[in-house]
């Protein structure tokens, strides 16, 4: 009996594909332009915020923006947010999420094109990239030369370029959180918090990775939000698209001369690949490495310049339009595309909590109390046969200035408080308190109610010399009748 035959080796499969740098050419044009605006004020923004002065008086920081976690304060300008008003940071943070919804539904990944950080700081390196090494095809040689003193050299100084903006924009993120001035002069002399030096590190090392070399592939394969917006997409929204019922077949200038009744508009001069930042072919359709970023209108408006032909053969269109003009339709005029009903919908809901925010804000006063009831022992009898329950009582100054503030009791007929700070013989229903500026005062307070009372609720109030006011609400324990 014949051995039976081996089956023939299966060839491993990979899973991964190997990851091709993407060099993206220069280009020039309005969308080109549009992303130098934004990569501008975006950096200025948030390299130069922390350096801003406000002026909030002699008793608060005088940085326009600063989140103090020491102090538990979040100042923005003229606004600050104490800790029990947190709703206001969820609000703009619901604002912000939903804002991302609205203009993925309007005009699709516009986000990612333009205003994302990563998108923003890889923008940035990718221009140190054609500063020290030139343009896509001198990048792509110095790829593939061998390793020489001129490559070493250049990708020591590209590099190092690199590093000082990662470690510029890790320093910038913690000035936010303490004065800058007397934080840059802390951490230069070694006395900042080890905080500060960790974070900083993280930043930068963070910053030089994700923008000098994963870039393309953040956007790609570790972001999430590339396969949400793919979900929120439909045929309404305005997206980069190639219009291929317009440009194909495809064929060179030359071919399309000699024939022009059998190729389309695309002379297949890749220009569109060449600008692309992810390195995608926009006209192999929607896809998910598309960031909607328009270089590629860009340079394809440039090529159709050149040609003669009509500008827009990619362009920003809706697969709706797309089907209409391919039907010979006149397209749709863009505040048409831009107001369809998902999209009003997510701009009512945003603009609501907005106005809800700014009437929260214009609206709330500058006093507060919290009480805190000790729960052991929950009362004390005393000599004479009243009753006793102590009570930890806080008042809120929420202005940049010392204020006298009221304290009263209202409810428990008969009652009085005092303080361990005064007298037991000048308890009353009122007492008064300096409260510094920008601070919660806490006090310990006792309540005393005659004899026979019993358990009941009743309120604190905290008055400013204004007339602002707040009350808090809690009970007064005795022994059953």
């Amino acid at each position: 009996m014949k051995p039976s035959t081996p089956p023939p080796a299966v060839p491993p499969v990979s899973l991964y594909e190997k990851h091709t740098t993407v060099h993206p050419k220069r280009i020039d044009g309005p969308f080109r332009r549009f992303k130098w605006l934004v990569m501008v004020l975006t950096l200025g923004i948030y390299y130069g915020t922390p350096w801003l002065r406000w002026d909030r008086g002699a008793y608060a920081p005088d940085q326009a923006v600063l989140i103090d976690l020491a102090n538990r304060r979040f100042y923005m300008f003229d606004i600050e947010i104490w800790p029990h008003e947190f709703y206001f940071v969820a609000g703009l943070l619901i604002m912000a999420g939903i804002g991302l919804f609205l203009v993925t539904s309007a005009v699709g990944r516009a986000w990612c094109g333009y205003a994302c950080p990563q998108t923003v700081w890889t923008d940035l390196f990718q221009h140190v990239d054609r500063f020290v090494d030139g343009d896509r095809n001198a990048r792509m040689r110095l790829d593939k030369a061998p390793w020489s003193a001129g490559k070493i050299a250049r990708r020591f100084w590209k590099w190092s370029i690199y590093l000082v903006i990662a470690f510029w924009t890790g320093g910038a993120w913690i000035m936010y959180f303490a004065d800058a001035p007397t934080l840059t002069r802390d951490f230069w002399a070694g006395n900042a918090a080890p905080v500060a030096y960790a974070t900083v590190a993280v930043l930068t090392g963070t910053t030089f990775w994700l923008g000098g070399f994963m870039r393309e592939q953040v956007c790609v394969y570790m972001c999430p939000w590339p396969r949400i917006q793919t979900a929120m997409l439909d045929e309404k929204s305005l997206i980069v698209t190639y219009k291929d019922w317009r440009g194909e077949p495809r064929g060179s200038l030359k071919k399309s001369q000699k024939n022009p009744d059998q190729f389309g508009d695309c002379v297949d001069c890749n220009q569109c690949v060449a600008v692309c930042p992810t390195g995608i072919d926009i006209r192999e359709g929607p896809q998910i490495g598309c960031i909607t970023c328009a270089l590629c209108i860009d340079a394809c408006d440039r090529v159709m310049k050149e040609v003669g032909r009509p500008r827009g053969l990619i362009d920003y269109a809706t697969l709706e339009d797309c089907e209409r003009e391919a039907a010979g339709a006149e397209p749709r005029p863009v505040w048409k595309t831009l107001t369809h009903p998902r999209t009003l919908i997510y701009f009512g809901v945003w603009s609501a909590i907005g106005v809800a925010l700014l009437f929260a804000l214009g609206t709330r006063e500058r006093t507060g109390i919290t009480v805190q009831p000790d729960r052991n022992p929950p009362y004390m009898l005393m000599s004479d046969g009243s009753v006793r329950n102590s009570y930890t009582v806080k008042l809120r100054n929420m202005q940049s200035r010392p204020r006298e503030m009221e304290l009263s009791l209202t409810g428990l007929p008969g009652a009085k408080m005092w303080t361990d700070d005064m007298s037991k013989d000048g308890a009353a229903r009122t007492i008064t308190r300096e409260v510094a500026a920008d601070v919660a005062l806490p006090l310990r307070v006792y309540v005393v109610a005659p004899r026979g009372t019993g358990r009941q609720e009743f309120h604190f109030v905290v008055t400013s010399p204004e007339g602002e006011s707040d009350q808090s609400e809690t009970g007064f324990n005795a022994p059953e009748q």
